[in-house]
């Protein structure tokens, strides 16, 4: 009998997946003590849904709709809260019926360790030296401001990439800064044949897309990937032909040529978009929920 497929696992923090901006401003404030005593006042008190929240209800929906044998999905909760305190989070998830059965609660140390043990592809987080550490570590994972959560624009699940540094490496756009763009674009006409390096994101991807391939493509799949970076023709080539040498599917793909990627990633309807370039994520943010990756050329400094 075939063993199930490994599920795609999820880590997340609790200032990503709630709005907890209140309660973390009185802990900066007046310390944890003081952070402690509000949230027990407060545990019966429902907490709202944060910036990850519908993207987070969109990935366990998958679960309910999976055929036999299916991959499934499993979101694990990482906090810094102790367990006491944790007891209004526990509450707050299941007033919102999420499905979040695995958590630790630290009392404040670092909770990036324990993202390896429980297996998770992505790591989502408000903390940016987390994030880095998960990084560093060979975890998918970005940095997501906190906010309160808007309306989901699609009933798909929407997930956006940037390439180079994010889902490819870092190589070609270092060239790109280092010599300038028509460097650039000789670079990547030379080796248009020559599959570019995985990034971070690469082995998140592969997880995602083999969620993806339990779908039929099309409309009525629940899953639609895009990807969304600055290149333009040629430079397209070496990307579409790295992406086929992996077997992985993205469903669309737009080279923008070093316009803005806001608008374009508001009419895809995003739920969430990862992209190494602060600048890019300053776009994103005004427009969907955007996920910086700190690595690579663009965050050396």
């Amino acid at each position: 009998m075939d063993s199930p497929p490994p599920p795609l696992v999820v880590a997340i923090t609790t200032r990503a997946l709630f709005h907890l901006e209140d309660s973390h401003a009185l802990f900066e404030r007046e310390g944890i003590a003081a952070f402690a005593d509000h949230q027990r006042r407060h545990e019966d008190d429902v907490l709202a849904p944060g910036i990850a929240f519908p993207l987070v209800r969109k990935l366990l929906a998958l679960n309910a709709g999976a055929a036999d044998g299916a991959p499934r999905v499993e979101v694990i909760l990482l906090s810094r809260n102790s367990a006491d305190t944790g007891l209004r989070v526990f509450n707050s998830i299941q007033h919102h019926g999420l499905d979040i059965r695995r958590a630790t609660f630290t009392s404040g140390a670092p909770v990036w360790p324990y993202i390896k043990p429980f297996g998770a592809q992505l790591f989502l987080s408000a903390n940016p030296e987390s994030v880095r550490a998960a990084l560093e570590a060979g975890v998918a994972a970005a940095t997501i401001l906190p906010a309160q959560a808007g309306e989901p624009r699609h009933p798909q699940l929407r997930i956006a990439f940037d390439g180079d540094a994010v889902i490819f490496g870092d190589e070609s756009e270092r060239v790109s800064r280092e010599q300038g763009v028509e460097a650039f674009g000789a670079h990547e006409r030379a080796r248009a044949r020559e599959p570019l390096s995985g990034g971070p994101f690469r082995g998140f991807l592969s997880a995602l897309h083999d969620l993806q391939a339990a779908y039929p493509p099309g409309d009525d799949a629940p899953i639609r990937t895009a990807l969304v970076t600055a290149r333009s023709a040629p430079a397209h080539e070496r990307v579409i032909r790295t992406l086929r040498e992996w077997g992985v599917r993205l469903d669309e793909a737009l080279f923008l040529g070093g316009r803005e990627k806001g608008p374009f990633l508001e009419a895809f309807g995003a739920d969430i978009f990862f992209d190494d370039s602060p600048h890019n994520i300053d776009s994103a943010r005004r427009h969907v929920a955007a996920g910086h990756v700190p690595h690579g050329v663009a965050n050396h400094d």
